[in-house]
């Protein structure tokens, strides 16, 4: 019997997920109310976490844990709407790196699953 494949083997692995996590950033940091939050952040490091992360939930071979994620934010001032403007950008980067509809919804899922561990204002 054949073993599925995951969404990070689907899509090519680490070198696709690096470029997808660099895209979101850099919109991130051109955003005006998203940017803000990594102006002290050392950004080669945030990407390496955040390759992670997604690598993760696409089901590739790095973990994350949700003590990770909410330690991580837990001294930034990130409301609702900053949460939802991001899942709106990491949807529209997926979707431009060809990630099809279903499986950008089950990533951004994942995003939103862990709502509570990133938003605390």
């Amino acid at each position: 019997m054949a073993q599925q494949q995951s969404m990070f083997d689907k899509y090519g692995g680490f070198s696709v997920v690096s470029k997808i996590v660099l895209d979101l950033y850099e919109r991130l940091l051109d955003d005006d109310d998203l940017g803000p939050f990594f102006d002290d952040v050392e950004f080669a490091r945030i990407v390496d976490h955040q390759t992670k992360f997604v690598s993760s939930v696409m089901g590739g071979p790095a973990s994350y844990t949700d003590v990770q994620i909410q330690k991580l934010h837990s001294h930034l001032p990130i409301s609702d709407a900053h949460f939802d403007k991001l899942a709106l950008m990491l949807t529209q980067v997926l979707q431009d790196h060809g990630v099809e509809d279903e499986d950008a919804q089950e990533v951004v899922g994942a995003f939103a699953q862990r709502r509570g561990l990133v938003v605390n204002d």
